[in-house]
């Protein structure tokens, strides 16, 4: 399990698992249906990046979010 704490931690995590599968920006981009520079922004860290397009991205890598609040264990 990954722990992000802010949108630089996780455009690492998604460029990861972007090279993980052996794809490019582009190819993500046309899989998930958003534009190449959005994908670009989101790995990038942009705060600003949409998170309902953020989701799509991570859900065509397989991606999933689990929210823990403070002192959860």
């Amino acid at each position: 399990m990954n722990i992000v704490n802010d949108s630089v931690d996780l455009g690492r995590l998604i460029r990861t698992e972007r090279k993980r599968q052996h794809l490019t920006q582009e190819q993500l981009a046309a899989l998930a249906g958003v534009g190449v520079r959005f994908v670009r922004e989101l790995e990038g860290g942009k705060e600003s990046c949409r998170v309902g397009l953020a989701f799509m991205v991570m859900q065509t890598l397989g991606l999933s979010v689990s929210v823990a609040g403070r002192g959860a264990s």
